[in-house]
């Protein structure tokens, strides 16, 4: 009945070996819909924020000329855009449209004696037109909080009295300012709202008016101000979310997504799924990035944005302080015009690509009706490359889990098909690097050591010291010996053109496997709302770290006689100079290889500059931790594995450009095409680099044999 047992199992093998690979044909059409999908929205709209023109221009001598200058001159650089807040009085002061004064400001400016016992607010229009536009809108505000008020005027101007103090009144929200919609607009500029959610409770008649007016200066997508987006804090209790989702369709208006919030925008994928996913992705330029950075820099940084991350909205916000230095007040629109408009600017190099300028259109996402099906297919093939990487560490066991994985799969697809789906993705994305490299040393062990063994099982053959017929032990050169046994580090030398033909061959057989998870992590996530970043693939961590913990954990107890008792012996030995540089050697690579990961690692001028070189020459930048570190030494390590044990380790420091390759598509954001020139770029480029690397030990070995061969024979001796 084992054996029996055993027979089934290998050819289970065989047969979801058969079934990963079906899912991976399954995928690629989902592949060749998603790229269609990323081609069908290619304009880009550079949006300026109204509001620091507005504080810029408080600080001139003539404001309002500044403004209408500065507008101008911003619409000929290249800006499309002006972003307008919900208005408030202090911003409304800034603009001149009014003044307000506290009740002892008022006083004094009567000439008067401050009323005791008052604190109220007191607001000036600036002229008549100022008081037909800008006072409904105070009034609207001010009855909705039931803060009292009267008519009141000074100096031929009129205004009124608020009966709340000056630290409340600037803390309402009014809508926005007509003047300055009606000034942009004007202008030759579209407006983009910035609208919040801090007006409560949620009126839908009155944010029907709202949109309404909007839609008349050509309004076609909002952004949201603040952490909550308009109608999410009512939702529980009005359904105001949805409402104020069924107001954008009906004015035929979409979303703003801000990109690299700490925390999204509450109510924003919700809204987005309301709207049909009439959304685009927003990149921010800081304001202290607008004042310091170069025109180069700045339209690199907008033209990887578009093209890796799927930017289609430029927010640029513009600065103003006081320079000791120069004693003056400076400010960053005049510099930021300079970068949009010149030679080497934004929008000459992002129109070079493909990137113009205009009103972004959302992607068009429509799934064709045979997505369902092969997306099964798929989770199939996942749930196959899963079962076999369990199978490489718990032998007879294929066919038990693959039907706990299928029933599983299926079970909580019914939950929660989101979960369901990205589960299988990384466990997909973990078992293909962790598979490609257990396959890489299960040949080094055919070609050095013998077959491996299990743990707990028996130990191997080969490797163990050989004993003559009178039962003496006969000791071979190269080898360690303990208690009877010994270990190799030195095997057998083959040719070095055998070797280098060995060790090319399993490094693309190896990423071949490898890359077998990646049409099921973009076939099983294939949804716009990881495209929009509004869903993201959990987990990524983790494949950061399991295939490297899973390979050293196969190399290290998977390929010799390790046993408690030598587990005991080698932590009980001194530590050395020897051990202390390897510790060292180790700690570096892994602060490097951490450092390199996410959005959060440092990078070097010298990096700064090669990677500026990488873009220009080729368009997109290989990972550097795949061509200039892990992929030269996996290739490296599997030619020097066929003579030297210790080479071992490098293929566990190689399994690092493995598992990035499958890293590089999970960043569901980035074009499909992006990802794999980046893939391909750094398997040409580390391959390269590699060989560099073989030559160079190979030379390197022949100067020790030749001049230092005593030196040499002490080491393999």
């Amino acid at each position: 009945m084992f054996l029996r047992w055993q027979q089934w199992n290998r050819r289970a093998r065989f047969v979801l070996w058969v079934i990963a690979i079906i899912g991976v044909a399954a995928a690629l059409p989902l592949g060749a819909v998603r790229m269609e999908m990323e081609k069908s929205s290619k304009q880009v709209e550079y949006v300026f924020d109204y509001r620091d023109i507005i504080e810029v221009a408080e600080k001139q001598a003539r404001p309002q000329s500044f403004m209408t200058e500065k507008l101008a001159m911003l619409k000929e650089s290249g800006i499309t855009t002006m972003a307008v807040y919900e208005s408030s009085l202090k911003e409304l002061q800034l603009s001149g449209r009014l003044t307000y004064y506290s009740s002892r400001d008022a006083a004094m400016l009567q000439g008067k004696f401050e009323a005791p016992g008052q604190n109220f607010t007191y607001i000036l229009f600036n002229g008549p037109k100022e008081e037909e536009m800008i006072g409904p809108i105070l009034r609207k505000a001010f009855d909705l909080a039931e803060a009292p008020y009267s008519d009141w005027s000074f100096g031929g101007r009129n205004g009124i009295v608020v009966e709340i103090p000056i630290a409340d009144a600037v803390m309402k929200t009014l809508d926005f300012d007509p003047m300055s919609l009606q000034m942009i607009h004007d202008a030759g500029l579209g407006i983009l709202p910035r609208l919040s959610d801090r007006v409560k409770p949620y009126d839908q008649s009155a944010t029907d008016a709202l949109l309404a007016t909007l839609k008349g200066y050509g309004v076609n997508r909002v952004l949201f101000d603040g952490d909550t987006v308009k109608g999410a804090s009512d939702q529980a209790m009005d359904n105001s979310l949805d409402k104020f989702g069924e107001l954008l369709n009906k004015y035929d208006m979409g979303v703003a997504v801000i990109e690299n919030l700490k925390k999204p925008q509450e109510g924003i994928n919700k809204l987005a799924y309301i709207t049909n996913y009439n959304a685009v992705r927003l990149y921010s330029l800081s304001e202290q990035d607008g004042m310091t950075m170069t025109t180069s820099a700045i339209s690199d940084r907008f033209l990887l944005a578009a093209k890796d991350r799927n930017i289609r909205m430029f927010f640029i916000n513009g600065l103003v302080e006081s320079s000791t230095e120069k004693a003056k007040v400076v400010h960053s629109l005049d510099r930021l015009a300079e970068a949009m408009s010149a030679e080497d600017g934004v929008v000459t190099k992002l129109s070079k690509e493909g990137f113009t300028p205009g009103t972004p259109k959302p992607f068009d996402y429509e799934q064709p009706s045979w997505n369902k099906p092969v997306r099964a297919v798929v989770a199939a093939g996942a749930v196959a490359l899963i079962t076999l990487l369990v199978g490489a560490f718990i032998p007879g066991v294929y066919i038990p889990v693959f039907a706990i994985g299928l029933v599983g799969s299926a079970g909580l697809y019914k939950l929660n098909s989101s979960i369901m789906e990205q589960g299988l993705a990384l466990g997909a994305a973990i078992a293909a690097p962790t598979l490609a490299l257990v396959w890489v040393m299960n040949r080094i062990y055919s070609r050095t050591v013998g077959d491996r063994r299990v743990i707990g099982g028996p130990a191997w053959s080969v490797g163990r010291s050989q004993q003559g017929q009178q039962g003496q032990t006969t000791h071979q050169p190269g080898a360690v010996y303990e208690n009877g046994n010994r270990m190799k580090w030195l095997f057998p030398a083959l040719s070095t053109g055998r070797r280098f033909g060995l060790a090319l061959n399993w490094f693309i057989v190896a990423t071949l496997i490898t890359l077998m998870a990646v049409p099921i992590v973009f076939g099983l996530l294939n949804n716009i709302t990881y495209n929009l970043k509004l869903e993201q693939f959990r987990g990524v961590g983790l494949l950061h770290l399991a295939p490297i913990a899973l390979v050293a954990i196969y190399v290290f107890l998977y390929n010799s006689q390790i046993t408690v008792g030598r587990l005991k012996s080698l932590l009980s030995k001194p530590i050395t100079l020897t051990w202390i540089i390897l510790a060292a050697v180790i700690g570096i690579i892994g602060y490097y290889y951490l450092s390199r990961t996410g959005n959060s690692g440092q990078v070097s001028s010298i990096e700064l500059v090669i990677r500026r070189f990488l873009e220009s020459s080729f368009g997109v930048r290989p990972r550097f931790k795949e061509f200039l570190l892990a992929h030269p030494l996996l290739l490296l390590g599997l030619f020097l594995s066929l003579r030297y044990r210790a080479a071992w380790l490098l293929i566990i420091i190689g399994s690092i450009g493995q598992l990035s390759m499958v890293d590089t598509f999970a960043h569901l954001h980035t074009p499909l095409y992006i990802s794999i020139i980046r893939v391909i770029l750094g398997l040409g480029a580390g391959a390269i680099i590699g060989c560099i690397l073989i030559v160079a030990w190979q030379l390197l070995e022949g100067v020790l044999r030749k001049w230092a061969p005593a030196i040499v024979r002490k080491f393999v001796e």
